[in-house]
């Protein structure tokens, strides 16, 4: 017993999981305390435009001489609530319809794996694009049109771990002693079909924050002044000889992708006895 305690503390204390929570947890207290973390307003311009990284400005100034490293700071206030808010509804959506799916069968499954196939059908930036166009620009269109993207995925991966599920001897004498099918389903299928999902959801929650940057980047997402990481890189790419403009917020989407991505490969490798 004490042998696989330790062993189980060692998977847990993992160098990829260590520096992907110091890594997200950063950026947490970014977005609880980014007013306190820079002596700057992200909106005011406080010195001349486009200055160099300076020990005044660590990473210099933009276009209308804002200080950098403050709008990247206070980018993570946009960029970690906006993919929590996706990736929650999304799974909220998709988990529900793919159990529904994956417990009733018959034409209630047809229906619903019919619009998963026609969504999925799209490319994920395509379709974003295309809804985020036709909502109009801002951070709130960009939200629903990435929910609308990523319902679909949660849809089918918990449909096909019910479809796994379902078929478990525990199911069958739940079915023999008379249980209820939404009684069935909640109290014996969905606690077993969570973790997939779970971890699932964690790796997301980065490539939520690279899209919602894809958007803005070219227009459709935050709208200026406000200071997100994809309306930032889009400012410098128009300052190319600025490289600095661009480089806080690329690192801040570099560190909070690779980040998330730790943590889910953590909890993938934890859970999944196959990957031991």
């Amino acid at each position: 017993m004490a042998t696989l305690l330790l062993a189980r503390r060692h998977t847990w204390l993992s160098l990829p999981l260590i520096v992907g929570l110091a890594v997200v947890g950063f950026w947490l207290l970014a977005t609880l305390l980014a007013p306190q973390m820079t002596a700057f307003d992200p909106l005011d311009m406080v010195a001349r435009r486009l200055q160099p990284p300076s020990w005044q400005h660590w990473l210099g100034t933009d276009a209308l001489g804002r200080d950098v490293l403050a709008r990247t700071l206070h980018g993570a206030r946009h960029s970690l609530p906006i993919a929590v808010v996706v990736v929650s509804v999304a799974v909220a959506i998709g988990a529900m319809l793919g159990a529904v799916s994956g417990f009733l069968g018959g034409q209630v499954d047809n229906a619903i794996m019919r619009l998963v196939d026609i969504t999925l059908s799209f490319p994920p930036m395509l379709l974003a694009m295309a809804v985020a166009a036709s909502l109009g620009p801002g951070l709130g269109n960009a939200t629903i049109a990435m929910v609308i993207v990523w319902w679909p995925v949660y849809a089918r991966l918990m449909r096909a771990q019910v479809l796994e599920v379902r078929e478990r001897e525990h199911v069958e004498a739940a079915v023999a002693a008379g249980a209820s099918r939404p009684r069935i389903l909640l109290k014996h299928i969905l606690p077993l079909c969570w973790t997939p999902v779970l971890i699932s959801a964690t790796m997301d929650l980065g490539q939520v924050i690279l899209l919602a940057a894809s958007l803005s980047f070219i227009g459709l997402g935050a709208t200026p002044p406000t200071p997100e990481w994809g309306s930032m890189i889009s400012d410098g790419a128009a300052q190319f000889y600025s490289w600095w403009v661009a480089f806080g917020p690329g690192l801040a989407i570099l560190t909070i992708v690779l980040g998330f991505n730790f943590i889910g490969d953590a909890l993938h490798d934890h859970f999944d006895p196959r990957s031991k």
